[in-house]
Formats: structure tokens, sequence, C-alpha cells
């Protein structure tokens, strides 16, 4: 059974759909949803990555038979047939295929598919104190060889950051970090703007300007050559609508418009110059997680309301392949419960 075959969900009759997206009085883009191959393994906390039309996924926490468990676990999804060049193909059926696994179990390692590798920023592991102890630990993977290599870790340790290729170098930016000595809990961190820059030729680090909204659990996208940061949550203190945007040239961040409404642990990914920014998860009134799929358009420096989610998630991950956005893992409670192995793609120009 050929493994594209597209359970695809109309949004709305004739084009359009009548409903607005909850609270904001925006109305809905139309788009199509269809089901990919599944994870192997359920998984949260993951930023997957692309890299030469395959998507790479590492870490994350994940459910074993024994409970809760942080994952070494990576995964590529490639291709049974030599010609595929795009997965975006009905005549190709993509296949998980296992990497080499992590050095050690890390949640939220941060990839980012740069030149010929792809690269694993930050995140947690455990230890004694307990599961949350927060690394800088830069990890190198070879599509070639599908193993993993150590490389000059970040300047200090930083977790559920935002991390771009953008020209010649990574950003990594906007997250959290130790506050002191402890560093082993969630609370024992706090909300950072901190931007680090990684030149993967000299396999260095530099910095440029921090963002000026600290905050964690954001995402971002690359748009004509400008680092977008939208949505996260501040410790303590909620969820945040913050949007910006880094042009190196400058090295200054731009504060644009912001998300119609703060959400935090979602995804996001640019396709045809747009950024969408979708999922995440609220902690009051008992908790949640957001359907809503919002659109950026930098030319109007506006938000429009794309297709509610398939399966409302967070601690998800997005990656652009063809004219699809793939959004896969993820949990569909908020915090650790619900934890999946879905992998759908919006296809925003059909219906």
């Amino acid at each position: 059974m050929n493994l594209f075959s597209r359970r695809t969900f109309m949004l709305g009759t004739a084009g359009t759909v009548a409903t607005m997206a909850s609270g904001t009085g925006h109305a809905r883009q139309t788009g199509a949803w269809a089901n990919w191959p599944s994870l192997p393994i359920v998984a949260q906390e993951i930023y997957p990555t692309s890299l030469n039309g395959r998507i790479f996924v590492a870490g994350g926490f994940t459910r074993t038979a024994s409970g809760f468990a942080i994952s070494r676990n990576g995964y590529v999804l490639g291709m049974q047939a030599d010609d595929c060049s795009d997965v975006d193909t009905d005549t190709c059926s993509p296949t998980w295929q296992s990497l080499s696994p992590l050095p050690e179990p890390r949640h939220h390692p941060n990839l980012v598919g740069h030149d010929e590798f792809v690269y694993a920023f930050g995140g947690f592991r455990a230890n004694v104190d307990g599961a949350w102890n927060m690394i800088a630990n830069t990890t190198r993977l070879s599509p070639e060889t599908l193993g993993w290599t150590e490389m000059s870790p970040m300047p200090l340790p930083y977790g559920e950051t935002v991390a771009m290729s953008l020209g010649d170098h990574i950003h990594v930016a906007t997250g959290r970090q130790p506050n002191g000595s402890a560093n082993a809990n969630w609370n024992d961190h706090g909300d950072r703007g901190m931007h680090y820059v990684y030149d993967p030729a000299s396999d260095s680090w530099d910095t440029a300007a921090p963002n000026p909204n600290p905050r964690n659990s954001a995402a971002g996208g690359v748009i004509d050559g400008r680092l977008h940061v939208v949505g996260g949550r501040v410790v303590n203190d909620g969820n945040r609508a913050h949007h910006e945007a880094y042009d190196p040239i400058e090295d200054r961040w731009h504060e644009l418009a912001p998300l119609p409404q703060g959400q935090a642990g979602l995804c996001a990914a640019v396709l045809n110059g747009k950024l969408y920014a979708m999922g995440g998860e609220y902690f009051a009134n008992g908790g949640g997680v957001y359907p809503e799929c919002w659109i950026y358009d930098p030319v109007s420096d506006s938000w429009e309301a794309g297709p509610d989610m398939l399966t409302p998630r967070h601690g998800l991950g997005a990656v652009t392949i063809g004219d699809g956005i793939v959004v896969i893992g993820g949990a569909t409670q908020a915090g650790g419960n619900g934890t999946s192995d879905l992998v759908e793609v919006l296809y925003p120009d059909r219906i």
C-alpha cells in the first residue's frame, strides 16, 4: 500500500470556512491535512529538522514499559526509491529509519540542518538530582554514517531555545538557563534572551544581540534572511505572544506584530515566505493544548488564522518539505500525558 495515499480533511465548502478561530475574530484560511507514517516511538519535547529532503528527529521524552523516560533514539524519514527527490510525491513511500543513538539520553535537544550535517544543541539530561539537568552540548550528525560526534559546546547550558541556520552560521537564542549552581529541576532555571552564534567551519561560538523579551518554549523560522521568534512562556508567569525578528546585518531585533494569543510549546515552519505557528499548551483552568494555527505575512506584518490542527498537541516539531508542513510528535494533553507518535502534514494550498 502506498503510505502516501492521502486522507485529506476538507476544511470548508467552496474553499472557505465559516467558523472563526476562538476568541480572535480572524477568518480561517483554507488548507488540507494528511496523515504520514507515524514515528517508531511516541515522543514529545522534540525539535526535528530537515536536510536535503530528509527529516531528522532525536531525543525527547518517550514512554517505556516502566513509565516516562528520556530518549537517546534518533530517526530519519528516508525514501525507499532512489529516484524520489521529494517526499511529497504519490509515487514514493517514506519510511522511518534508525540513526545511531545520541551519546546520552536528552530531551529538548534543538536540531538544525546546516550544509551537510545535522546539529543538536543543548537541552536536558537526567542526573542524580533530577531529570532537568541542562547541558551546553553541541552534537553533530553525519547523514552518511548516521553517527554522532561531540563538537564545541555552547558558552553556557541552554534549553528550550529557538535554533536556526542563517547564512554561514547557526543562531541559538531565547530560552532558559540555570539561575545558579543548582541545575537539576525545572525551577532551577530562568528565562534568557541570550543569543549564541555557532560557526560550523571553525567549530567556534560567538555572541550576538540578545532577544529583548527573554522567555522559553518559543518557536521560529527564517524569512528573507531574518530569524523570527514567536510565542513562548515565562517561568512562573505564563504564555507570551511576543514576536521579534533578528537582522544579522544590523545585529538588532525588531519587534513585530504579536501572535493573536500567547502559545508556548508550539512549533513553527516557513512555507512560501510566510511563517506558520501552531499548537502549544497552557496550564490555567486545568490546562490543555491549542488547536490554532496562525499564519504570519511579513509584507503586511500581520497574522491570520489558518486551519486548526488535525490533532492539537504541544512539545511537537514542524519542518517544511515540498508544499507541506510536516508536524511531528508531541503530546495531546498539557504536561507529560498523551505523548504521541503522530506525523501529520498541512498542505496550505489544498482544499
